[in-house]
């Protein structure tokens, strides 16, 4: 069975990632099928109702999971006919939306939807725009179309509930949820995830609410404070320590995900010599605590592979994240060789 996933726009490369490890985390018997600007369709071997339910209460950076039931070209024509040919029985009642991708189809889109509901109402089916029975969906990207029916919803409005001045201590430059949880889900965590830059615990935050036991250190005793404050109010399961994270008080291999956003010289207390020091010390640091074959997904304004690969790592992914004209995020997906 094929599943899509309709990946949101807010970034070009950080959505697709966060749903394929979220596949990897769930130990999903699974095929990528296509990826597409704006949309990523597996072949799933899994049981698809559960895998998509489970993979909604997980993901941030996906609109919905869509039940595949054809894949065509994206000329109006080419749509009908891969809707006419879908392999599905209707008896309820239905909606229909079509989406255009980035806006690279022309298609008109409410025409295209009253076209394709003309097809389910002449079988006999009503349409109920607020709470039908199924939904379709069409999705418009490049060259092609994707036609199904959505079996899972991501709920992005808990994510923005859950925005930095809405917690019970704010502290300005930090990540937004969403972004928060995407990295936490590339990261791949099991049971532990460790930050050790971890400020006010936005990242914590994320990686508790999916159940994973959150560990955080930092050298500002009132960002940790504050930390406790937002880990308390989500009924988090977590530890915070006080400490240098070129220092760290963890034993070797005992933790089996990292994920952190450093001070990186803004405004913040860095208790290193340099700023070379404190990426050199924090990432050699992190290594010695990671599990081999596990994950540390690594934030800095300027590129770190070099340094990375000397501390024992492998270089898997980058992304970019432009947050404005004098800040550039670069991510980095670090593996610990076995």
């Amino acid at each position: 069975m094929l599943i899509a996933f309709e990946l949101s726009g807010e970034h070009d490369t950080i959505p697709a990632s966060e749903a394929i490890a979220c596949l990897e985390s769930l130990h999903v018997d699974f095929k990528i099928h296509l990826k597409l600007d704006g949309c990523l369709v597996i072949e799933l071997k899994d049981e698809a109702y559960r895998t998509a339910h489970a993979l909604s209460k997980r993901l941030s950076m996906t609109h919905h999971l869509m039940i595949v039931l054809g894949i065509g070209g994206a000329t109006e024509e080419d749509i009908l006919d891969t809707v006419s040919r879908a392999d599905i029985r209707l008896d309820g009642t239905y909606s229909v939306r079509v989406r255009r991708i980035k806006d690279c189809s022309k298609v008109d889109t409410g025409s295209m939807e009253r076209r394709i509901g003309g097809i389910y109402y002449q079988r006999g089916a009503c349409a109920d725009l607020k709470n039908p029975e199924i939904a379709f969906r069409v999705l418009l990207t490049g060259d092609k179309s994707i036609f199904g029916y959505i079996v899972a919803s991501v709920d992005r409005g808990a994510f923005e509930a859950r925005k930095p001045h809405y917690k019970p201590f704010f502290y300005p430059g930090v990540l937004m949820p969403r972004v928060a949880r995407a990295l936490v889900n590339i990261a791949k965590p099991e049971e532990y995830l460790f930050d050790p830059f971890c400020g006010t615990a936005g990242i914590l935050v994320e990686a508790g609410i999916i159940g994973i036991k959150a560990i955080g250190g930092d050298v500002q005793r009132k960002l940790l404070l504050g930390a406790k404050m937002n880990l308390d109010y989500y009924d988090i399961d977590y530890s915070l320590m006080y400490q240098d994270a070129c220092r760290m008080a963890l034993c070797d291999e005992s933790v089996d995900a990292v994920v952190t956003d450093p001070p990186y010289g803004r405004s913040a207390a860095i208790k290193a010599e340099s700023l070379d020091d404190l990426l050199t010390g924090s990432l050699s640091e992190i290594h010695r605590v990671l599990k081999k074959g596990k994950r540390a997904v690594f934030i800095s304004e300027r590129k770190i592979e070099d340094i990375a690969e000397k501390a024992g790592f492998r270089v898997i992914e980058s992304h970019l994240q432009r947050v404005h004209k004098s800040l550039t995020r670069r991510i980095s997906v670090l593996e610990k060789n076995g």
